[in-house]
């Protein structure tokens, strides 16, 4: 964003002076996903990022900035169908939630702190455990544990590669960085 000032300099003549601003930020999600067999060789590994919806930026601003409240965020797993900008969890008709897993729960994003302008989960990967053959389209961010859940704010949704099989007994390992830049 340009602005122009305009002020008196020391001669008390006008003085005009352009400004540029560089204040923009960008958000975004790094996914790293492992399907481990239950004889615990690594069977495929996924990267990609993902789209950061408009509640998801909104949430960052109101509880960061405006009224900071303690929350929850979780992981999810993604079934087919494209996601859109203005999904929500109450509303993302073009795509699915999918839980092929025993958790009794969406697992916690426990981040490390931020550095740099990123923060992930390295050291404690969402874990999902595997009871069912399916096939997984993505992941997702959410700020509620429940699974399956269609309340509360959806951070962020994003796509494999390719849709992923999954089978009785694996376990997927998911690692999120979030960056701000």
């Amino acid at each position: 964003m340009d602005m122009k000032t305009t002020g008196q300099d020391k001669y008390g003549g006008a003085l005009e002076m352009n400004q540029k601003s560089n204040y923009d930020a960008t958000a975004s999600t790094r996914y790293h996903v492992e399907c481990v067999s239950p004889d615990g060789k690594v069977k495929w590994v996924e990267e990609f990022d993902n789209l950061v919806t408009t509640a998801g930026k909104n949430s960052i601003l109101e509880e960061t900035f405006r009224t900071p409240v303690a929350g929850t965020w979780a992981v999810g797993l993604k079934d087919t169908g494209s996601p859109t900008v203005g999904d929500t969890m109450a509303a993302h008709g073009t795509w699915l939630t999918i839980s092929p897993y025993s958790n009794a729960t969406d697992p916690v994003l426990t981040l490390a702190a931020a550095s740099g302008g990123s923060a992930n989960n390295t050291a404690s990967k969402a874990v999902f455990n595997i009871n069912a053959t399916d096939t997984v389209y993505g992941a997702f961010v959410k700020d509620n544990t429940t699974v399956d859940s269609a309340t509360g704010i959806l951070y962020g949704v994003g796509d494999f590669g390719a849709p992923r099989a999954v089978a009785d007994g694996d376990t997927l390992n998911v690692t999120i960085t979030l960056t701000i830049t």
